[in-house]
């Protein structure tokens, strides 16, 4: 039987980071509470060093070696948010690093690895082909390699998550955490269920890149075919053996989220927390708000990452308007005739939506003579205002149709 990492082991990791990592702040939310009835606060591992909580299972990992290991250098392979980890927690200690990291790493992840001193290799289109560059790169120079999950150091510090929850809020009923690998639901779980048996601890995943529950029904970790996910920071394509032994164990629940789910969450972070997460880091706040998973509070969700590709947020954010009624795209088809496009505009200003642009388009094939086509983009107040106002369109004699399927 493999052998679980113990609460001993996360007390350790906790005084070893102790001057190396800072607590982070748990902060309420009140969007949470409302929609659940209950206190909800959030972790913030998104303004640890770093940017996540990956620094605290990397120095762990690191501290651990012994002088002539880490003479050797370390290896690690990450999207981003072990990879700076790594980075960062190899420089504190003296020791060369050297990151293997997918060729569509976030530009921000790979400048910032950079900034913290590690050799960049960019290698493979997900972090599994990075993980084997890595390894092989191990094997052949006889760097150490620092695996982003799959180790009992790694766990161990990222536990440390937990024993800071449980200071910060002592009645909370329910953790709530993104899962790639394991590792940080592993270390939250062991603290948690030795600290209070009674707290329920819920992994959440991506749904298009979901490896535990095809796993942990098969009772055994189980390889995706093929995965992708805004999240890339828990974009991982199969469980390692030690943190499956921990997640089937350990954690109550492992439920999973869409795309849709993520992009609302970030975008309630940011407008209504004021907080800037990643993809990955607002699994668990996805999931509470979709109603993926019933949970008692108080209820902490961990924002485990803020490292966001500045790009990226700007489509998360247009997507997250769009997945709550916010922001339409769609196409009219209407009469070629004077004055027809200002009714149209006038009719969509009566409802006090907002046209962001407008195209006017009269060579498609598929149009009747007489018949133009005109392609809007209009923000409005959420998804009852939407409805009306397509509702209204319709009404007037427009045909309204949208690139997935009518409305």
């Amino acid at each position: 039987m493999t052998e679980l990492v113990g609460l001993a082991d996360i007390v350790a990791a906790r005084d070893l980071l102790a001057g190396v990592v800072r607590t982070t702040p748990l902060e309420p939310s009140r969007p949470l509470t409302a929609a659940l009835d209950g206190p909800a606060w959030l972790k913030c591992e998104n303004m640890q060093r770093a940017g996540s909580y990956k620094v605290r299972g990397a120095y762990t990992r690191i501290a651990g070696l012994s002088a002539e290991e880490r003479a050797r250098g370390v290896v690690a392979a990450s999207a981003g948010n072990h990879a700076q980890g790594v980075a960062l927690a190899a420089g504190l200690l003296g020791a060369a690093s050297t990151v293997f990291m997918p060729v569509g790493a976030p530009l921000p992840k790979v400048a910032a690895t950079k900034g913290y001193g590690a050799q960049i290799e960019l290698v493979g289109s997900t972090v599994d082909e990075s993980l084997v560059a890595a390894q092989d790169f191990a094997e052949r120079t006889g760097a150490v390699f620092i695996h982003p999950f799959d180790h009992p150091d790694v766990i161990a510090g990222q536990g440390t998550v937990a024993l800071e929850i449980l200071e910060q809020c002592p009645d909370v009923r329910t953790i709530v955490a993104g899962v790639g690998g394991g590792g940080l639901i592993s270390g939250i779980a062991v603290a948690a269920k030795a600290l209070r048996p009674d707290i329920r601890v819920i992994g959440v995943q991506a749904a298009d890149a979901a490896a535990y529950p095809p796993s942990l029904l098969a009772g055994a970790p189980v390889r995706l075919p093929s995965y992708a996910t805004i999240a890339d920071g828990i974009a991982v394509g199969c469980p390692g053996e030690l943190t499956f032994a921990h997640v089937s164990k350990l954690v109550d629940e492992v439920v999973t989220v869409s795309e849709e789910d993520i992009s609302r969450a970030l975008l309630m972070l940011l407008e209504r927390g004021k907080q800037v997460v990643e993809p990955a880091g607002a699994v668990g706040v996805a999931a509470l708000l979709a109603g993926a998973v019933r949970v008692e509070t108080p209820v902490v969700a961990v924002l485990s990452g803020g490292n966001i590709d500045p790009l990226l947020l700007l489509r998360v954010i247009e997507h997250g308007l769009a997945a709550a009624g916010r922001y339409l795209r769609f196409t009219v088809r209407c009469a070629d005739r004077p004055g027809q496009l200002a009714s149209l505009l006038s009719q969509i200003a009566e409802h006090r939506a907002n046209v962001v642009d407008v195209e006017h388009q009269r060579q498609n094939p598929h149009l009747r003579l007489g018949e133009v086509e005109v392609a809007l983009s209009v923000e409005t107040r959420g998804a009852e205002h939407s409805d009306r106002l397509i509702s209204a369109l319709r009404g007037s004699g427009y045909a309204v149709t949208f690139a997935a399927q009518s409305r």
